[in-house]
């Protein structure tokens, strides 16, 4: 039975309810998507929690999948049943066994990329993409601090990061963690929660700091992650899984640091990007440089998956399979 996760209000994971799903009809420029994979993201937990407000509920959340075509609307030309595609961004509603779809968010899939491969990979692998081009342009001479280095986003960004030739500091919670990163190439970690985060980053570039710091861990990190960047560098702020993000009073800046807050969602609305994004992706997946551990749950359990997610027990991607 096709089912979709519905989201009654923010809140905890008790307003993640399980209900049946009819597949819908396309309208003309839409297409119905059969998911084999949903990618399971911090973004995710956001909405559900009402960090980042939906514009009515109950909803559906999700912003990432992969499966293939089960019909197109009128006007859809480009695409046909029985095409393997995936997408991100918004519209958000991927917590189903279908959905609809407006037809140009569809990438079609090469051969030598699985579905679950793509799910798991191409939002995070999008939102690397966008903070080591776009956001900081990062080179062979870049010193980088990557917070949560083990993680899913983290992971791609240390890989992709080092391919590029750069020197990576990543920053994690344990020594498991430490294993996880410093085998994917990071060059040096600060481990613990409660370590010197800017004692030990000054340290390692000789009281220079580093280029740029990507921070998703928000909370009172952020404020360390400015301390950490050199005179003339960047802290990129991105993310929230430790919470809210007290002010930043401009003087934090001082010397001559700067501010960034990316954001892919916004992003990934520019076609062009999204094009160029995807393209990136799939041929960095071509050439192994982006490659996470997968850990599947069945689409039922879409609150055991951000329980997890939530608690930091999970390295790579997880995702959801109907």
């Amino acid at each position: 039975m096709d089912i979709a996760i519905t989201l009654t209000a923010p809140g905890g994971i008790e307003q993640l309810t399980v209900v049946p799903q009819q597949p819908q009809a396309p309208e003309a420029n839409e297409i119905r998507v059969r998911h084999d994979a949903i990618g399971v993201n911090f973004l995710d937990i956001y909405h559900r929690k009402g960090l980042y407000p939906l514009a009515s509920y109950p909803a559906i959340i999700g912003a990432e999948g992969a499966g293939v075509v089960e019909a197109v609307g009128s006007e859809v030309t480009t695409l046909s049943p029985g095409d393997r595609v995936a997408y991100m961004g918004a519209p958000v509603g991927a917590y189903a066994s279908t959905r609809l779809l407006p037809a140009h968010r569809a990438i079609r899939l090469p051969d030598h990329v699985a579905s679950t491969q793509f799910a798991a990979t191409l939002l995070k692998g999008m939102t690397a993409y966008m903070l080591l081009t776009r956001t900081y342009a990062v080179t062979s001479a870049s010193t980088i601090l990557v917070h949560a280095a083990a993680g899913g986003l983290g992971t791609l960004l240390v890989g992709w990061a080092k391919h590029l030739g750069a020197t990576v500091i990543g920053a994690v919670s344990s020594e498991e963690k430490a294993a996880l990163a410093r085998a994917n190439g990071a060059d040096h970690l600060v481990i613990g929660r409660d370590a010197d985060l800017v004692g030990e980053v000054m340290a390692l570039t000789g009281g220079r700091g580093v280029d740029v710091g990507y921070d998703g861990i928000g909370g009172a990190m952020l404020a360390k992650t400015i301390q950490c960047t050199r005179p003339f560098g960047m802290a990129a702020s991105f993310g929230q899984a430790a919470g809210p993000i007290p002010p930043v009073a401009i003087e934090a800046l001082r010397p001559n640091r700067s501010l960034s807050h990316p954001s892919i969602m916004a992003a990934s609305t520019d076609a062009d990007f999204y094009a160029e994004a995807a393209v990136a992706v799939i041929n960095a997946i071509g050439l192994g440089i982006l490659s996470l551990p997968v850990r599947e749950f069945v689409l039922a359990d879409a609150a055991v998956a951000h329980t997890e997610l939530e608690a930091g027990r999970s390295s790579g991607s997880l995702l959801l399979i109907p």
